[in-house]
């Protein structure tokens, strides 16, 4: 569905899904954590892999703009990503020392943003919520 998804998107901007951006996306989809674009092309390149570096780069814009990766914002300044998932959305606590990305989830914080966006008669298709502090090990 993503592969199909991303043919589309590709086509409406005149490119195509060459073997380097079907790999790239396949190790995405493949991968269970955040990743940044370096620790992608090393992944690549460790399974054989003939993708370059410039590629992974230039992929990773395209999948975001079609919807199926998101930047998360990390404190050092370094672009990480992840798959957006349909079925099983989390969002950030942020360390601003370390750069530690927890995951959470929590249903009275989505019943607030239902009720808020119902009351400002808005319709939220998604969000994206980071909490930038301290983890535990660096003084939380």
């Amino acid at each position: 569905m993503e592969k199909q998804k991303f043919r589309e998107f590709l086509t409406t901007k005149g490119l195509k899904l060459t073997k380097e951006r079907d790999e790239i996306l396949h190790e995405i989809l493949v991968m269970k954590k955040h990743f940044d674009p370096e620790e992608l092309f090393v992944r690549l390149k460790t399974k054989g892999s003939k993708v370059s570096r410039a590629s992974v780069y230039r992929t990773i814009p395209l999948l975001v703009e079609v919807g199926l990766i998101e930047e998360v914002e990390r404190i050092d300044r370094h672009a990480h990503y992840e798959k957006i998932s349909e079925d099983r959305h989390h969002d950030h606590m942020i360390c601003m020392k370390c750069g530690k990305v927890i995951e959470f989830y929590s249903p009275t914080l989505e019943m607030l943003q239902r009720e808020i966006c119902q009351k400002e008669n808005f319709k939220g298709v998604r969000h994206s919520l980071e909490i930038l502090g301290y983890c535990e090990k660096c003084g939380g």
